[in-house]
């Protein structure tokens, strides 16, 4: 006959041979995201990462980037692209359409909207219990001589996010300052594109990479 003493003990040791549930992780984006879903992207990258690191079975990655997208387009299709999924965590990486569309196509996101969607954004996330990482948008051109002519509204813009991770204390994954900062070092002839990106503002494989290890930590 079992003891009580006995009976928590198998009780404890099949709770223990219970595998743990991996961390679903969410990556909200545009087609900057859309593309680090797929081989050689972002996330796939970090998923090598956890790999090397023998943690990859503790979390589980997932992709949910829309080609085109800016932060109100976010807002309109969480329920459904990470609300459903129930995560654990949460990337907003998003900010680079909200700025660059101004210039391309007379659209974008003013900052007090910019700012609006994207606390509510937070607000949502927070309230399904899901842990929000702030990310920056990185560049919409890599040329270190102040001359990319949308470096006055990314600077604002990744300011407003930077002042909103310090009030809410929010992770932040600064890659504006990490882009900046790596050009600096790496592009001497001032180059628009081919050094993280591949068309000022989309990543190749060095970008990639990179992004995978800014974000890492903060997994």
């Amino acid at each position: 006959m079992l003891t009580r003493f006995s009976l928590l003990l198998v009780l404890f040791a099949g709770m223990a041979l219970v595998p743990a549930k991996p961390k679903r992780v969410i990556f909200f984006g545009d087609s900057i995201t859309f593309a680090g879903a797929k081989p050689g992207g972002y996330i796939t990258r970090i998923n090598d990462l956890l790999t090397k690191q023998n943690k990859a079975a503790d979390y589980e990655l997932i992709g949910s980037g829309i080609g085109g997208n800016k932060v109100y387009d976010l807002f309109l299709r969480m329920d459904d692209d990470v609300l459903a999924k129930q995560p654990d965590v949460v990337f907003i990486y998003i900010g680079v359409n909200d700025v660059w569309h101004k210039r391309t196509y007379g659209t974008g996101t003013d900052p007090d909207k910019f700012m609006k969607f994207y606390e509510a954004l937070i607000r949502r996330l927070q309230a399904a219990n899901a842990k929000v990482v702030l990310c920056t948008p990185a560049v919409i051109g890599e040329k270190t001589d102040h001359s990319n002519e949308q470096d006055g509204d990314l600077n604002q813009y990744s300011n407003l996010i930077r002042d909103l991770a310090k009030k809410q204390n929010l992770p932040l994954c600064d890659l504006r300052k990490a882009f900046l900062d790596y050009n600096l070092k790496n592009n001497p002839d001032s180059k628009a594109q081919g050094i993280l990106t591949t068309d000022r503002v989309h990543l190749n494989d060095l970008g990639n990479q990179f992004v995978a290890e800014q974000m890492l930590p903060f997994l």
